[in-house]
């Protein structure tokens, strides 16, 4: 073989090995970028992940505070329906409460003159005071407020009369008296309540 023979067959070695060492890198570098692409898809699918554990704790949360916020409302609820269960019956129950107040007031006009009627009086206002005994029990209380400041929450106005004695804007007459069931209203007390001074005078120039 002749030296210029020798040197193509080495030219020729030499390519075919760089052509196995490039073919090797290639495939090497195909592997690592695949090798990578999958760790890069790997990454994603963690981070939705978390994301989806994060959302899910969250909801769970907001469910578990609501859940509290419906146990509290319905123990609310419960509460007040059986502190006012008996508020229809007691509105039934106080014309009972006014017939028997009508029947004291009415004998104590008439008894000065009769003993039968103070004697019926005297029944009539044990039987009233044994009424309103008995409707406390249920934390049910009259509302009889001579002298105090008028008050919209628990007294209805008839009409504003001079009264030069009483305070302006206090009540000085209750026409028929008011109840609660645990300081809410059942029944405000019907009341006359005291004109301001300056109010009177303008009346009377009138």
């Amino acid at each position: 073989m002749s030296d210029e023979e020798k040197r193509q067959e080495e030219a020729a070695e030499t390519a075919a090995e760089q052509a196995a060492e490039e073919e090797t890198a290639a495939g090497e570098s195909a592997e690592e970028a695949v090798e990578n692409e999958q760790a890069a898809d790997d990454e994603t699918e963690v981070d939705a992940l978390k994301r989806q554990v994060g959302e899910f704790q969250d909801q769970m949360l907001r469910t578990q505070a609501e859940m509290q916020n419906v146990r509290r409302r319905a123990e609310i609820d419960v509460e007040k329906a059986r502190k006012f269960a008996v508020e229809k019956f007691v509105k039934e129950l106080l014309p009972v409460a006014d017939s028997l107040e009508k029947a004291v007031e009415s004998a104590q006009e008439k008894e000065a003159a009769d003993d039968v009627v103070a004697s019926i009086r005297e029944g009539a206002e044990m039987t009233l005071n044994l009424f309103l005994t008995s409707i406390e029990k249920f934390n049910v209380k009259q509302l009889d407020p001579v002298g105090e400041p008028f008050d919209p929450q628990y007294h209805e106005a008839m009409s504003m009369v001079p009264a030069p004695d009483a305070e302006p804007n206090s009540v000085v007459t209750v026409v028929q008296k008011g109840y609660t069931l645990h300081d809410r209203v059942v029944r405000p007390a019907m009341v006359m309540v005291a004109k301001p001074e300056d109010s009177a005078k303008i009346d009377e120039q009138a």
